[in-house]
């Protein structure tokens, strides 16, 4: 009996950290029509929400979200956008990773964290007609 409760309580711990390793950063804002979809669920996008590899942040016209990441980038997203994070990998204890965020429509302003200070090209931001790395700390992309 107590093997299995020791058991059931060791899975349990490995699966709460599988869950929370996913987790890539947080709405700190969110204002007016502004909405996030993971898979096939969309939620209104609200203050500590947790942001996962593949979310797409959509806002309306009225609508704002603001986020920081795990490496301590902060994104500002505006109004009528739509901008999924495509790529996120970032190594607590090294510093390291990548992120690939992809802006179809609206803008977004980006303060960049520690995956750009440790690679200048591990930051990357893709428009429909574009890839930029980014290479300084403050940047803003707009797409019509």
């Amino acid at each position: 009996m107590r093997r299995t409760i020791a058991a059931g309580l060791l899975i349990a711990a490995c699966l709460s950290t599988a869950a929370g390793a996913a987790e890539i950063g947080r709405v700190k804002s969110a204002i007016g029509a502004a909405t996030i979809t993971r898979g096939a669920t969309t939620t209104p996008a609200t203050p500590g929400y947790t942001l996962d590899v593949k979310d797409v942040l959509t806002t309306g016209k009225d609508g704002r979200i603001g986020i920081t990441f795990i490496d301590n980038s902060r994104f500002a997203v505006g109004p009528n956008a739509r901008i999924s994070l495509a790529e996120f990998q970032f190594n607590d204890t090294t510093h390291k990773g990548s992120s690939l965020t992809q802006v179809d429509r609206g803008s977004l302003a980006i303060v960049s964290g520690q995956i750009a200070k440790e690679n200048r090209d591990s930051m990357k931001v893709r428009t429909p007609t574009s890839l930029l790395a980014a290479r300084g700390t403050h940047f803003v992309v707009d797409v019509p």
